[in-house]
């Protein structure tokens, strides 16, 4: 499987979360030092919203680009294997995540919320119990619509398809939920698209892959469209790989 990840994006988001963190740790003491000062009182309650507000963007970043394994590391280790018709795509595609291969054209949408996910067809809404609170809280950790974000994913790539590709015939780009916390417990049934746990993706994959009508000539052809830039360090091509994916 080939790899194009965009490190100067995770690295420059990465860096973000860090001097965010630190600026809301320096604009809330400083609040606090202000608080002691009538005079200043009210720099002091200026000092500490703005220093919460800091806080809550370093946390997001914090979250999605400063811990290891990241997102689009766990999703590159649950594809371990997978063979070398397969480009795997972080954030330089498009979408953040496509896999592009014989087993057409895939947008992952990864989840990181944990407890218990669910879907309630009959009211169309997707269901989160547990999980952090404090992130509920402050909205770090809500699990929102992802029928509707990854939606929009798809669409994205369709609109990329029809630009470079106009007038022929290509895959039909699909959707995929992936699950990244291992506390998280899926209970999907009925979900308006594929939603599972990042140890059970390549499984799905090759399941995909042996019903699939997908051309290789239009796969080699979106694949020499995107970016090749090729991070070294990511490459993964060893005897192990599967030459029918």
């Amino acid at each position: 499987m080939q790899i194009v990840t965009n490190e100067k994006l995770i690295k420059r988001n990465r860096r973000i979360g860090q001097v965010t963190t630190i600026a809301s740790l320096v604009v809330l003491i400083g609040g606090l030092i202000a608080s002691f000062t009538p005079e200043y009182l009210g720099y002091s309650f200026g000092a500490l919203i703005g220093g919460f507000l800091l806080s809550q963007v370093g946390i997001y970043f914090g979250n999605r680009w400063g811990r290891s394994p990241r997102t689009d590391e766990k999703i590159t280790a649950a594809l371990k294997g997978l063979g070398d018709q397969y480009t795997l795509y972080h954030y330089t595609s498009p979408v953040p995540h496509l896999l592009v291969g014989p087993a057409g054209v895939l947008v992952f949408l990864p989840i990181y919320q944990a407890g218990t996910i669910s879907y309630d067809a009959t009211k169309n809404r997707w269901k989160q119990k547990g999980g952090n609170w404090y992130l509920k809280l402050f909205g770090q950790e809500s699990l929102g619509r992802p029928d509707m974000e990854a939606s929009t994913y798809v669409k994205d790539m369709q609109s990329w398809l029809a630009k470079n590709f106009p007038g022929q015939p290509m895959p039909t780009p699909e959707a995929l939920l992936v699950f990244t916390n291992d506390k998280a417990v899926l209970e999907v049934e009925g979900a308006p698209l594929p939603a599972m746990m990042e140890d059970k993706l390549k499984e799905f994959i090759r399941r995909k892959v042996k019903g699939a009508a997908v051309s290789t000539a239009a796969i080699l052809s979106i694949q020499a469209a995107l970016p090749k830039e090729e991070q070294p360090e990511k490459r993964e091509k060893t005897a192990g790989d599967e030459k029918k994916g």
